[in-house]
């Protein structure tokens, strides 16, 4: 018997290479069809803020040399706190919830008044923003980095057109959304949607549940928590790898 096919849409840099090197480690034949590039900006964040927050490993591994966060450090989950820490960056808040929403949650009460510095992609969920100020805080963004999907991306669309897809693996809201926009690029975008929820989907959050659903897609499950190797895990568990 083969081993399940899935899709995973990682950045094509080591992400994707640990990606594929999970799943294959899990009894799964990974395809990699990244779908999304990360483009720096090369602005700084301001230094002068009560509050800064980081929302993603990449965008701590772009904070410009020298730079200093201003006021509490947050980082929105553990993963982007522990790289902020390897790059010798004292962590003083992440939310019990790996969110936007339970980031506002941890920070609605201290943060009336307060600047608040967030930097992060040009694709940031706008809950953390309102949240803050609807929380009494002055907001600045400042945007490291832009999201672009490749122009090659959509050989998973293909496959799922195909229905060779087992599962499939978003990771963000912007994933799902650039899934469909490949398919529909490669003129296959109703039977490509029609494999994708033959297949096994699992995404990271509730936010890109949300989407998908949207989307039309229908979501198998949530992980149990904000983390690429623990959906990727239970995706194994769930097709008996």
């Amino acid at each position: 018997m083969s081993n399940p096919t899935v899709a995973v849409f990682r950045p094509d840099d080591e992400r994707l290479d640990r990606a594929t090197d999970l799943l294959d480690s899990l009894g799964m034949d990974p395809l990699p069809d990244p779908m999304l590039a990360v483009e720096p900006t090369g602005a700084r964040p301001r230094e002068d803020a009560d509050y800064t927050i980081l929302t993603s490993k990449t965008g701590v591994e772009l904070l410009p040399d020298g730079w200093t966060p201003g006021g509490a450090l947050c980082a929105i989950g553990e993963s982007t706190a522990a790289v902020l820490r390897e790059a010798g960056y004292t962590v003083d808040i992440v939310p019990e919830e790996y969110t936007s929403g339970g980031l506002v949650d941890a920070l609605a009460e201290r943060v009336d008044g307060a600047r608040i510095e967030v930097a992060r992609s040009d694709h940031g969920s706008a809950v953390l923003l309102d949240g803050l100020e609807s929380a009494g805080a002055y907001i600045h963004e400042t945007v490291l980095y832009e999201l672009r999907r490749p122009p090659e991306a959509g050989e998973s669309a293909v496959t799922a057109a195909d229905r060779d897809l087992d599962a499939a693996l978003f990771s963000s809201s912007l994933t799902v959304e650039n899934f469909l926009s490949a398919a529909a690029d490669r003129d296959c975008e109703p039977v490509a949607l029609a494999g994708l929820n033959d297949a096994l989907v699992g995404v990271i959050g509730p936010p890109t549940a949300e989407t998908a659903k949207e989307m039309g897609i229908d979501v198998d499950f949530v992980a149990s928590e904000a983390d690429f190797d623990v959906l990727a895990r239970e995706a194994a568990d769930r097709l008996d790898c």
